[in-house]
């Protein structure tokens, strides 16, 4: 069995996530010790248990430690299946994080799956529900992938209730190659609000046509959601790839720092050559090291995909090799 360190590197629940998917297509069982140490609250929150739970189901697996708090799991797969499954998180958690849990083990299922999974859409520290169809997906796709993502209605900390639909069908991964933009097609900002004042809005997407100066901007009334929400989404697309970079409203900051933030952020992916932003080179790992391998340019590896890189290394025998701003998934 296959012992993981869940205070490694960042020490966050990615090595959880990681370490279910891999388990799941790989069929080999591990024990996950110190979950989530470096965190402020270890040990598995709500949106953890639910990754687990929709692990469990689709793989079938015996599991010890599944339960809020708990700082050791062991998961034991049995199998790996389609189906049609339904996951309520029940708390604003992470939606689209509990479905980069299961969604690549799924394209290599035995059939096709239909997928619900409720919480939030739109959260801090997690990629939001834009990232995955306008960034991460489309790549996934050109590898081979056959998934469709839909936001059946928005949902934001601390109110939750939102809701995606996934689509998954059995899939074979080829080789990405990732090395240029290509040209530049365009560039947007969108604001929304979701039960807070329009004003907002416009006032997030006036301070990025200042600071970058860009013309499309849009401000958006969302509606739908349960609770308040404000998110700013800026895009740069690209032949090749497509850069998305999110700005969340809180209690107490002012729209035009928000604004200020994301688009500074957004700055320095411009001023860079390479291909993919600093959260999409994290996520392309592990469908990369399942798949047929390949080779990227990254603007920045962070610790967090360092993380990953040794999580997966753990059950597979692939190299991730970073030279400069090329990163290659070596089979």
């Amino acid at each position: 069995m296959i012992v993981i360190d869940g205070s490694q590197g960042e020490g966050g629940g990615q090595i959880l996530r990681s370490s279910l998917a891999l388990s799941l297509v790989t069929r080999k069982p591990f024990r996950i010790e110190r979950i989530r140490a470096g965190r402020q609250k270890p040990g598995l929150l709500r949106q953890h248990l639910t990754a687990v739970t929709a692990a469990a189901r689709i793989g079938a697996a015996y599991v010890e430690g599944a339960e809020l708090g708990s700082q050791q799991l062991t998961f034991i797969p049995s199998g790996l299946h389609g189906g049609v499954y339904s996951f309520a998180i029940g708390t604003a958690g992470s939606t689209t994080l509990v479905l980069q849990t299961i969604l690549v083990p799924l394209f290599f299922a035995d059939t096709e799956s239909t997928i619900e999974i409720e919480g939030g859409t739109h959260n801090p520290a997690s990629p939001p529900y834009d990232f995955l169809v306008r960034s991460w997906l489309p790549l996934l796709r050109r590898m081979g992938a056959r998934a469709e993502v839909e936001l059946v209605r928005p949902g934001f900390f601390p109110a939750g209730g939102g809701k995606i639909r996934v689509t998954v069908e059995p899939s074979k991964l080829g080789r990405l190659e990732l090395l240029e933009r290509g040209a530049l097609l365009g560039t947007r900002a969108r604001a929304c609000v979701a039960n807070l004042a329009y004003a907002i809005a416009q006032r997030e997407v006036a301070v990025v046509g200042e600071k970058l100066g860009w013309t499309e901007l849009q401000a958006h009334t969302l509606t739908g959601s349960l609770g308040p929400g404000n998110v700013l989404t800026l895009e740069a697309e690209y032949e090749h790839v497509t850069e998305i970079v999110t700005g969340f409203g809180q209690r107490g900051v002012p729209a035009e720092q928000v604004a200020s933030r994301a688009s500074d952020e957004m700055a320095r992916y411009l001023e860079s050559a390479a291909a993919a932003g600093e959260h999409l080179t994290d996520q392309l790992l592990l469908p990369m090291a399942l798949g047929d391998g390949g080779v990227f340019t990254a603007v920045t590896v962070s610790s967090h995909a360092v993380t990953n890189a040794e999580v997966i290394g753990r059950f597979l025998d692939v190299a991730v090799q970073v030279d400069g701003d090329r990163v290659e998934v070596r089979k």
